[in-house]
């Protein structure tokens, strides 16, 4: 195999086990070279990625050592992302009445849902966590791309229990947004003690659902890494939770005068 195909067929496998050490001799025996190779081939890749701002491939030394790529993107990327988002979200065609917004399709697009989760996951690299958390809602494409780029399980509350789950834990919360009483659900089966728990939502109101997880975190003896949502809206200004990132901020939606009006928001 010559060095321009193996560069090829590494990169393919660094990218698409994003957060994973992967040690030097795996590529070895894979490709049949030898270990100095493959090292002048991950430094080659190492220097493009730099280079591209197009993520990390990060060394790690030692017998449990390897190689690790991590997702990175230039600022100017992240704003291009952003911007675009509220350049969708932004049409009065999105309107649903009741002053509701029609998202669907772009949560559940594969390609943004993808680099939304890129984006949240390298603002979260450094908290470390070891598992992505959600609610049975829209959100579950963005947590799953989330936990996918930090190579993390997701785990998913939900609203009622099932009995194929095996024992859960429940709490009850009340909505940051209507005031109700509502129920949350997971398996005990789901988090471990100790945890370190991302918590991922599509829209944020009044933080009511987003404090709801936290709790629930709580009751596992685990710990809130971060929270991290699609949409927040701008008021109320105080939220049930503190210290939340949020990728694109509503300031104003009004169905019967044609209004949506986004910002990014400060990430």
């Amino acid at each position: 195999m010559r060095r321009s195909q193996r560069l090829v067929l590494i990169t393919k496998h660094l990218t698409e086990n994003p957060n994973k050490i992967i040690p030097l001799k795996y590529f070895a025996e894979r490709y049949n070279a030898a270990k100095s190779s493959i090292s002048e081939d991950l430094n080659i890749i190492k220097s493009s990625l730099s280079y591209s701002m197009e993520g990390v491939l990060e060394t790690l030394p030692g017998a449990a050592g390897g190689v690790r790529y991590r997702v990175k993107n230039s600022k100017d990327k992240i704003q291009s992302l952003l911007g675009e988002l509220c350049e969708l979200i932004n049409d009065k065609n999105r309107l649903i009445p009741g002053d509701y917004i029609y998202l669907t399709d772009i949560i559940f697009s594969p390609e943004y849902s993808y680099r939304i989760g890129e984006v949240i996951a390298e603002k979260f690299l450094e908290k470390e966590p070891t598992c992505v958390l959600t609610v049975e809602t829209k959100g579950i494409p963005l947590a799953l791309m989330t936990a996918r780029a930090l190579n993390v399980p997701l785990v998913v509350a939900r609203r009622d229990i099932k009995v194929t789950e095996g024992p859960s834990v429940n709490i009850s919360y009340v909505s940051g947004s209507s005031g109700r009483i509502q129920n949350m659900a997971l398996p005990k089966r789901a988090l471990s003690e100790k945890a370190r728990v991302l918590i991922v939502d599509d829209f944020m109101k009044g933080g009511g659902t987003a404090r709801g997880m936290t709790e629930l975190v709580r009751e596992f003896n685990a710990e809130t890494a971060g929270i991290a949502v699609f949409i927040s809206t701008e008021e109320p200004k105080e939220k049930l939770v503190k210290n939340y990132t949020s990728l694109l901020v509503l300031e104003k939606v009004e169905t019967l005068r044609g209004i949506i009006k986004i910002r990014p928001g400060i990430f």
